[in-house]
């Protein structure tokens, strides 16, 4: 009799744990099948749409924050994205969360719930593809049509020389230059008329200028946009261009070195709650942003300086 019972009990506890093993499979099977869906139409169909598109990448105003410059990434060899404007990124899924404030099962369900959206299929790898960026050549900036970008940023170019370089580089075996900010690591921070990107590693800027006091700002057209509109404090203070909000965790640690850090970030959601949380952690931050009160950013002060002039 208890031979009998045993046996059944055992019969049940297999039914149970092929059960669970089933589900998990189903789970898995059911994750795998959103995270194919494409970032591109999802974004579309939520009424977000390119900036600029090319053969192996989107570019959107991010749809997790305000800004005026495409910083929201979509590679469509990966089916990936990346906010260069907040450090993160991931599949479909995980935008879903980003943009709902919501679990992973709630933005299962919203996906699940959409059935007009082509799934996103992985291209077959080539051979000797290479889609990192190979840095060729380094000089002093003179390309007519760099010193035309700077022109339309309001950027003196004796100011731009001071800081940045022309870079040439490689990338898809093809050759392209732009103005280069170096980082920490040894990278470039590259900027052009059509195209944003850097060369790795990727990492903050650091303008030391044996200072006792720090400025810190998002971007090159940030920092470049502050030394001509005071190019004095530029001059005397360290200067720390994120190239990147994630990158603030990095450099929280060198704060309390400084007699007075001045924060210039950005008047978006991203940039104003990193300002506060700096306010909130140290006595020695000061938000400087009321500079450019009534624009987003440093440069659209600039800019728009620039058109009242010509006026």
């Amino acid at each position: 009799m208890m031979k009998w019972e045993w046996g059944i009990g055992w019969h049940l506890i297999q039914k149970i744990e092929k059960s669970i093993m089933k589900t998990e499979r189903t789970v898995a099977m059911s994750c795998e099948s959103a995270r194919n869906l494409c970032i591109v139409k999802t974004l579309a169909k939520l009424g977000h749409f390119p900036s600029k598109t090319t053969e192996k990448e989107a570019w959107f105003l991010s749809p997790l924050r305000s800004e005026t410059q495409a910083s929201f990434n979509v590679s469509l060899m990966k089916n990936l994205w990346y906010d260069f404007g907040i450090g993160k990124g991931g599949s479909v899924i995980d935008l879903i969360m980003e943009m709902k404030s919501c679990s992973v099962k709630e933005a299962m369900e919203f996906l699940k719930a959409d059935t007009i959206i082509p799934c996103f299929h992985v291209p077959k790898p080539q051979l000797h593809s290479e889609n990192k960026i190979e840095v060729i050549g380094i000089g002093t900036l003179k390309h007519f049509a760099l010193k035309g970008y700077l022109r339309s940023r309001n950027i003196p170019l004796e100011i731009a020389r001071l800081y940045c370089k022309e870079i040439w580089y490689r990338l898809n075996n093809r050759e392209y230059f732009a103005i280069g900010l170096e980082n920490s690591l040894g990278g470039w921070e590259l900027r052009n008329k059509y195209y944003k990107n850097s060369s790795s590693p990727k990492s903050y800027s650091f303008i030391d200028h044996s200072s006792d006091r720090l400025l810190v700002t998002e971007g090159i057209f940030d920092f470049l946009s502050l030394a001509v509109l005071n190019e004095e404090l530029v001059m005397a203070s360290d200067v720390m261009v994120l190239n990147s909000l994630s990158f603030l965790k990095d450099i929280e640690e060198l704060i309390p070195y400084y007699r007075e850090v001045l924060l210039f970030l950005d008047h978006d959601a991203a940039g104003e709650k990193a300002t506060q949380e700096l306010l909130n952690l140290y006595d020695n931050v000061t938000d400087s942003s009321a500079l450019y009160n009534g624009y987003v950013d440093l440069n659209d002060k600039l800019k728009d300086e620039k058109c009242q002039t010509e006026k």
